[in-house]
């Protein structure tokens, strides 16, 4: 008798294992939108279009970055303050900073090619906004008489800078935590042509100029 053929089940494809990329998941400056960034859209874009007879929306000037510097000549002698202020700015802006070095020795000041001697931080985006935000509304009344900035601290660009003597006014400093009081430098870079534009750009977004 014939042997009856075995019928063979087909093999199944085995596939290989592919493992879904987990989503990263948003960030809160993400799900939450600036406020400083969401006035910008809704009020300044329209009330500059109208002053400066914009006849495109990107036309009108707007913010590119926020620079803070931190110069710490006592850091030659004591590296602690350096990292204080490196620790101090970062609660203040949420991001870290970079360390800045000498770029040339100076035997007067016991200075060499290299010497740590402070520390700055380039804000963009929702940093910046979330920062300048605060910026206006809190740290900037804080200061003692208090009458408004100066108008006239402008570079002909439209950039603005200025200069704050102490760094506890920001309310995230805790005063008992401070080892040194020290100053900082404050630069608004924008994309404005002119002081003008500026000037109208930085005003309508909450900062309080001096009349």
């Amino acid at each position: 008798m014939a042997r009856a053929k075995e019928k063979t089940k087909p093999e199944k494809e085995i596939k290989p294992a592919v493992k879904e990329k987990a989503k990263a998941k948003p960030s809160p400056q993400e799900i939450v939108p600036s406020r400083l960034k969401d006035r910008y859209r809704k009020t300044v874009v329209p009330d500059l279009m109208k002053q400066f007879a914009y006849k495109n929306p990107m036309q009108v000037p707007r913010l590119e970055k926020v620079v803070l510097n931190v110069g710490m000549g006592e850091a030659i002698q004591n590296a602690k303050l350096l990292e204080s202020a490196v620790n101090e700015l970062t609660m203040i802006t949420g991001q870290k900073p970079v360390v800045t070095r000498a770029k040339k020795s100076i035997s007067g000041f016991k200075l060499r090619q290299g010497m740590a001697i402070g520390c700055k931080v380039t804000l963009r985006g929702q940093r910046m906004y979330e920062f300048l935000d605060r910026f206006f509304n809190v740290a900037l009344p804080r200061i003692r008489d208090f009458k408004g900035v100066s108008p006239k601290s402008f570079d002909g660009r439209g950039n603005y800078s200025l200069g704050l003597k102490e760094q506890l006014l920001f309310p995230e400093i805790k005063y008992d935590e401070v080892t040194s009081t020290h100053g900082m430098d404050i630069t608004i870079a924008t994309t404005a042509r002119s002081n003008d534009e500026g000037k109208a750009l930085l005003g309508l977004l909450g900062m309080p100029f001096r009349t």
